[in-house]
């Protein structure tokens, strides 16, 4: 009998094996078969899967109340929910506003820059500056400040020229190796954008504190965050931390900005924010950004028919409540180090490996076909593709990565798993993880992909 797909799936004439039990840190699929979830998903089941926690503070919120409409009502668990952020955010970050979904609110939080300027007589502060290499969402205003090139490529036409900026690529990179002098050129770049641009036409600058998918956990140099922020405050310019990826313990912290003690302007969550049960992401704003909206027109001009849902905020508390209760961040912290070193081991025994990085559970792995050049792979060897079905195959999910000077011809994935993770389950993560190495570096050598140093 003839069969067809009718869900839209990221490849449409891929085979996918079909998910039907979490536990852990590990997923079934239909045919019994085990993986670990080495990416958390996309860096999001932070928690791990099947708690009874969070499943029950679900279902007591569904038999109340599961969908209120926000310019109808308000509800108690997203009252709750942004009392609560207000007390973990550092600063005065202390007004949330909640969409579904990470490009929902970088998205709202763009638009909260914006309108904060329009609101002091200064509409002309409309412009966004981002940086190459950096991912904020797939809608096309959060398209449009991403710097992410293969993502951007087909609605170049349709988007704003946001990214203008070098990321902090210590590997790649040609600048001086002292990170002073790193963040001196960095610093010196910002400034003469700006002057190009005009700062009476900058409203925001946004930035991933760890560069996630279009760059592999890049980190930047120390110094490099303060350095910014101190030339955003002399230009009138607002921060926005893009902590979608990183926020609630991913990095070893709740937030990857306090690893730097810069407090932003806005700050942008999702994804851990409820570990995957519900959908909910957050634009959160400090006090002296929504001050001159409060005392002008008294409303944010943006909105979702599913903002401030009361059964995802419901989750996101039980979510936070389980964090705190077993010192997840911390855990990602002595969990990480752990994690980084044994593969930083592996990358020792393995000539593909260029380079490990990252903090916490938020790991990059990038591949080059040279080690001492640091050369990539050619883009027909699929080689980020090649290492993630290899370590499927093998019953471990890890997630795909761009790399490389470009941004384009480069190969990476990252290795994130639940910040529940056990010695016992990375020590199987990485043996599944080197074994995947072990085959595809077979495979590079049958290609032809012969390296000249090893």
């Amino acid at each position: 009998m003839e069969t067809r797909d009718y869900l839209i799936k990221p490849m449409l004439n891929q085979h996918y094996p079909v998910a039907v039990k979490g536990e852990g840190i590990y997923l079934y699929d239909r045919d019994g078969k085990k993986y670990i979830d080495g990416s958390s998903g996309a860096v999001t089941a932070s928690i791990g899967h099947g708690i009874r926690e969070i499943i029950d503070a679900m279902t007591e919120q569904a038999e109340k109340v599961s969908f209120t409409y926000r310019s109808q009502f308000t509800n108690e668990p997203a009252e709750d929910l942004a009392y609560e952020l207000s007390k973990l955010c550092p600063g005065n970050l202390n007004w949330s506003f909640f969409v579904g979904s990470g490009s929902e609110a970088t998205e709202t939080a763009m638009k909260i820059a914006i309108q904060h300027w329009q609101e002091q007589g200064k509409a002309e502060k409309n412009h966004i500056i981002s940086r190459w290499m950096s991912y904020h969402g797939i809608t096309l205003g959060a398209l449009s400040m991403s710097g992410h090139i293969a993502r951007r490529e087909r609605f170049e036409p349709l988007l704003e020229k946001n990214p203008v900026l070098s990321p902090p690529y210590s590997y790649r990179s040609w600048l001086p190796k002292e990170e002073g002098k790193q963040v001196e050129w960095y610093v010196q770049e910002f400034k003469t954008v700006i002057q190009r641009i005009g700062k009476e036409r900058i409203a925001a600058f946004i930035a991933e504190p760890i560069v996630g998918a279009s760059g592999a956990a890049l980190v930047p140099p120390d110094g490099y965050f303060e350095a910014m922020k101190r030339v955003c405050e002399e230009n009138d310019i607002l921060m926005i931390a893009d902590e979608v990826m990183t926020g609630f313990g991913r990095t070893g912290k709740m937030f990857a900005m306090e690893h730097w003690g810069v407090v932003p302007d806005i700050m942008v969550l999702g994804k851990g924010m409820s570990a995957g049960y519900s959908p909910i992401a957050a634009a959160v704003s400090a006090d002296h950004v929504i001050a001159p909206i409060l005392s002008g027109s008294g409303s944010v001009m943006a909105g979702h028919t599913y903002s401030g849902n009361p059964l995802s905020a419901a989750v996101s508390l039980a979510v936070i409540r389980y964090m705190k209760k077993h010192q997840l961040p911390e855990r990602a912290d002595l969990s990480g180090r752990y994690l980084m070193n044994a593969l930083k081991e592996v990358q020792t025994n393995h000539f593909i490996i260029g380079d490990v990085r990252g903090k916490g559970l938020l790991i990059g792995i990038e591949f080059v076909a040279d080690r001492l050049s640091k050369t990539p792979f050619p883009a027909h060897a699929q080689m980020t593709h090649l290492v993630v079905e290899t370590a499927k195959q093998n019953g471990l999910l890890v997630y795909p990565a761009s790399a490389g000077e470009d941004g384009v011809g480069g190969a990476a994935i990252m290795i994130a798993p639940p910040l529940s993770i056990t010695q016992q389950e990375m020590d199987e993560l990485i043996q599944l993880f080197e074994q995947t190495i072990t085959q595809v570096e077979q495979e590079v050598i049958n290609r032809g992909f012969f390296p000249s140093a090893m």
